[in-house]
This record gives structure tokens, C-alpha cells and sequence, in this order.
């Protein structure tokens, strides 16, 4: 795993679970449409297939890590989609663009050795400063 983390990635991964319902979580597909925003946006965009490996990497990381779980069945969950673990909610909530002075917790979690580490993420977050 590649660090400094790409935030605006993980931001876009951790929505699609948010707002995922019964679709099965599609992180290429999400890094694509991610891409095609940057572009249109005029922002630099990395190499493409990269950025699919990189996001179906961060999704095994934040199932792993505990940042998203398995949709239980009786919410209409089939194994392959997701759903926001509370530590989830709180790095989206860290890192969320739409949330002004969202620049200042990517900062602080980018210098940690590293921020997704569960025990790391925790206390990071418990901070009140940084939010």
C-alpha cells in the first residue's frame, strides 16, 4: 500500500458504501468515474489503471481495517456490498470535501505512520482538534 494515502479517493470509496443500498461495491468502476471527475474538473489525473488497483486495494484495506463491513443480509446485504462501520463514518466525516477545513485532519493523518491503522485511526480521531 502506497503511502501518503489518496484522500480524495477514499473519500469517493467510503460515499459509494455510504449510498450504496443494495449494489454490489465496485471500487474500479468508482475509481474511473473518480478519474473521468478529475478531468472534467481539469485536475491532473493519475494513470487509470493505477488508480483501479489502488482503489480495489483500499477496498480490502478498509474491509480489513474495520472502516466498512458486509451489509448484513437483513438490510439487503449479499456479501458484496458495504456498509459504514462507526470508524468509517468518522474518516469520512475527517475527510469529507464537503466539510470545510477538511484539509487540516487529512494533514494530521497523513503524519502519522499510518493514519488507517485501526489503533492509529482511533486515537487520531478522539482528538477534538482535528476535527
Amino acid at each position: 500500500m502506497e503511502l501518503p494515502y489518496n484522500w480524495d479517493l477514499i473519500e469517493r470509496l467510503l460515499h459509494e458504501v455510504q449510498n450504496s443500498a443494495d449494489a454490489s461495491f465496485a471500487p474500479r468502476k468508482y475509481a474511473e468515474e473518480h478519474a473521468a471527475a478529475l478531468a472534467a474538473a481539469g485536475e491532473p489525473v493519475e494513470n487509470l489503471d493505477h488508480l483501479k488497483a489502488i482503489a480495489g486495494e483500499y477496498e480490502q484495506l478498509l474491509l480489513s481495517r474495520g472502516f466498512i463491513q458486509t451489509r448484513p443480509e437483513d438490510e439487503g446485504g449479499n456479501g458484496e456490498n458495504f456498509i459504514l462501520s462507526p470508524r468509517g463514518s468518522s474518516l469520512l466525516a475527517l475527510i469529507d470535501s464537503a466539510i470545510p477545513g477538511n484539509d487540516h485532519p487529512r494533514q494530521v493523518l497523513d503524519e502519522q505512520a499510518d493514519p488507517l491503522d485501526p489503533a492509529t485511526f482511533d486515537e487520531v480521531a478522539a482528538k477534538a482538534q482535528i476535527a
